[in-house]
């Protein structure tokens, strides 16, 4: 299943994010954690909040992986579905309503 996950650090927190996410480099950054793939992640640097997709079978994979930076930030987590995925729900949706 894929989630968005959406973040926002804790004002006191940003400078302590930015060092270590600076500190990972690119292979440590890619790192999401067993279990997890990540489809794509964007950061607006300016008020440090940003989005990322991220793949998981298992939603423990994917909060054991956030977990790591749940002390430093505000994290939302939500299913997503793509285009084809959710035109296909809205098929159903409407059969059903139909019943």
């Amino acid at each position: 299943m894929k989630f968005m996950v959406t973040w926002e650090c804790h004002p006191d927190k940003r400078l302590d994010v930015m060092k270590y996410w600076v500190s990972l480099g690119r292979k440590g950054r890619a790192d999401v954690g067993k279990g997890v793939r990540l489809i794509g992640r964007w950061h607006s640097s300016a008020d440090y909040t940003g989005v990322a997709i991220l793949f998981a079978k298992d939603a423990k994979d994917l909060y054991r992986y956030l977990g790591k930076w749940a002390p430093m930030m505000d994290l939302n987590v939500v299913p997503v579905l793509e285009d084809e995925e959710s035109a296909r729900v809205g098929r159903a949706v409407l059969a059903d309503l139909k019943g």
